[in-house]
């Protein structure tokens, strides 16, 4: 058997809880996949796999489905400590080639800062496989434009969850995922 996702969609969330395990399971809930048995997988999207949105997304998924991810979390105690997650997508133009994805978690960073860094993650993947020269020292926004004007990369883009520590020290949980549909 050949598990080859068709489409995929991007949701994040985020829980707070006394438990740093319900705190996950609250960010699931808030990211509408709690009720799937996530398998985490690596950066591949597969040839000509739709982009589609999280609200079409949910709907297809069943209670208890095994559901393939790319899963990035962070989680705190610490309170007013700021923590991210993020995943970065980049597709090629010529949709029959794969294209990437990354997940980053950081703290203290900046959503804006968190979503470039995990944009470029893949974008930069996507372009060393499709031969794009460019200097990996450059700041997102001159790589952004290099992979622009190779016309191999036709979109990149990010979903970011950020959240600073409970106040009170209840645990707090972030995540953001790229969740494939196998049909």
């Amino acid at each position: 058997m050949v598990l080859v996702p068709t489409k995929l969609f991007l949701t994040k969330g985020v829980g707070k809880h006394r438990d740093k395990l319900q705190s996950f399971e609250l960010a699931l809930r808030n990211a509408g996949i709690q009720h799937c048995n996530l398998v985490s997988v690596s950066s591949i999207i597969p040839p000509n796999c739709k982009i589609i949105s999280a609200e079409e997304g949910i709907k297809l998924l069943k209670p208890g489905q095994i559901t393939f991810v790319v899963l990035a979390q962070n989680s705190t105690n610490e309170p007013n400590r700021l923590i991210s997650a993020s995943i970065g997508l980049a597709l090629p133009k010529d949709r029959s080639f794969y294209g990437y994805l990354s997940e980053y978690h950081s703290y203290g960073e900046s959503a804006k800062k968190v979503s470039d860094y995990a944009e470029d993650l893949a974008a930069t993947m996507l372009a060393t496989t499709l031969g794009i020269e460019f200097d990996a020292d450059k700041a997102w926004d001159e790589k952004k434009q290099v992979f622009r004007m190779s016309g191999k990369i036709v979109k990149t883009t990010s979903i970011t969850q950020t959240a600073r520590g409970d106040l009170n020290g209840l645990w707090t949980t972030v995540v953001a995922a790229a969740v494939f549909i196998v049909e």
